[in-house]
């Protein structure tokens, strides 16, 4: 599966074109504020959510950016992994 960079998300099409998974954020004073992360049912358990959080912060990283996290399951996933995403978490700087 592959991850496409649109505006403000990352998002995964089915072969049909249909729009499988995504995360998305708003962009201000340098932070994203990851808000929505979404897997398709059938997708769920195969760690596609983690593959775009890994995205976000990935694109945070190679453009000097932070990332507030504001999405439960972002929010989870930063709390989980501090030495892995901490780096680009704001609530820490």
């Amino acid at each position: 599966m592959k991850i496409i960079e649109e505006q403000n998300r990352f998002v995964i099409y089915n072969d049909q074109k249909e729009m499988i998974a995504e995360i998305t954020w708003k962009e201000k004073d340098n932070v994203l504020r990851v808000n929505h992360t979404f897997t398709d049912p059938s997708l769920r358990g195969q760690g596609i959510a983690g593959k775009l959080v890994d995205a976000v912060v990935e694109k945070a990283t190679r453009d000097q950016q932070l990332i507030m996290p504001v999405c439960p399951y972002v929010v989870d996933k930063f709390n989980d992994h501090r030495d892995k995403y901490g780096s680009v978490d704001a609530r820490s700087k």
